[in-house]
């Protein structure tokens, strides 16, 4: 199954059937809001709106372990997040789509950014934090139907939910920041953690502050940008979804490190791993002891 995340309006695509939605408990708390499950061209998917329906929850108030652990609890093996962000280079306009490939992490370490805690460590491999066979995928569809999009870029992530300084803005500049965001680095380690196909959709909405022939970005300029950016998501989304089913389908998995982060990271003897963390982990324990 192919997981969503994004706002409630990536709900409204044609071509989309929805069978049912679903409140999932999880050992680490409440996901943002109900699964809303569907067909999309008669794939199954599963959507998940990040900041919960009518954006009521904050970056830093976002519950990611719960969010990544329920999509893969109920069968999602890919994951496609989409992100308004903004743009750190003239090249990227507002209105390009961006699908990443690297991050910069600058939250405050307030954020629960992984699931090996409580007795049992695990170190996985993020030298390359997305997939790059979704991000080839997705770009290639984007391509097809004119889509204005950049294949590859760094995501600087804030923690927010304030702006940057013009300050801020200008070094993350000067660090070759692509775009810059407040929630999908978090998202990524998870997913890396869970096994997870991951790729981003970052939706350029403005240039930021460092731009000064642009005005300063402003939540009614997001906004606005943001509902155009949306029709191209859904139009990206709707023609990836069957191509990426069926690579998810075919492939073996050994195209593709994503599904086996797990094999060699677990650091902890199982012996010593207490047992109620064992419960806790156990959906990702099974898995790597196979």
């Amino acid at each position: 199954m192919i997981g969503i995340i994004g706002g409630s309006g990536l709900y409204d695509m044609a071509g989309l059937v929805t069978l049912d939605e679903r409140r999932i408990d999880t050992p680490f708390g409440a996901p943002s809001d109900a699964l809303r499950f569907g067909r999309l061209d008669g794939v199954q998917v599963a959507f998940l709106p990040r900041h919960g329906r009518g954006h009521r929850v904050n970056p830093s108030e976002i519950n990611y372990r719960a969010n990544i652990w329920a999509l893969k609890s109920v069968g999602v093996t890919a994951v496609l997040s989409v992100s308004a962000v903004g743009s750190m280079r003239h090249e990227i306009a507002p209105g390009h789509l961006v699908f990443v490939d690297q991050f910069i992490d600058r939250t405050r370490g307030q954020r629960a950014h992984t699931f090996f805690e409580g007795g049992c460590v695990a170190h996985v491999g993020f030298a390359d934090p997305t997939c790059p066979h979704l991000s080839t995928m997705l770009a290639a569809e984007a391509s097809k139907a004119g889509v204005e999009h950049h294949l590859g870029g760094t995501y600087i992530c804030i923690e927010g939910p304030q702006f940057s300084t013009r300050a801020e803005s200008r070094m993350y500049r000067g660090w070759g920041a692509s775009v810059i965001g407040m929630t999908n680095l978090t998202e990524a380690k998870l997913a890396r953690e869970a096994e997870l196909h991951y790729a981003t959709i970052a939706m350029s909405t403005d240039y930021d502050v460092w731009h000064e022939s642009e005005e300063d970005v402003t939540v009614a300029a997001v906004l606005e940008t943001m509902r155009n950016n949306v029709a191209k998501a859904q139009t990206v989304i709707r023609s990836s979804v069957p191509v990426i089913d069926r690579w998810l389908s075919a492939d073996s998995g050994e195209s593709c490190a994503c599904p086996r982060a797990l094999g060699f990271a677990v650091m902890t003897d199982p012996a010593l791993i207490p047992a109620a963390t064992q419960d806790r982990l156990e959906l990702l324990l099974r898995r790597s002891k196979g």
